[in-house]
């Protein structure tokens, strides 16, 4: 974990570096640590996933499509 001195404090750009990684940066006093200076978590939006059963019932209505069996039959078609 990086520390900075009350003195050291005043060289931003390293101490702005450190906090972007993400570290966590001691504040010390004479070999005493003051404080810790914490960075700030990025805010996580939670992901709004689409209704993929609605999407595809307005889509194809109640048809059930043979996928699987259209996929086996392509395949066998470009073997040969």
């Amino acid at each position: 974990m990086p520390s900075v001195n009350l003195r050291e404090l005043r060289n931003t750009p390293q101490l702005l570096a450190w906090l972007e990684a993400g570290e966590v940066v001691e504040l010390r006093k004479r070999d005493r640590i003051v404080a810790r200076i914490v960075p700030e978590s990025p805010r996580i939006e939670p992901v709004v996933w689409p209704d993929f059963k609605a999407r595809a019932k307005a889509n194809f209505g109640d048809r059930i499509l043979p996928g699987a069996d259209l996929l086996i039959e392509e395949r066998e078609r470009s073997r040969y």
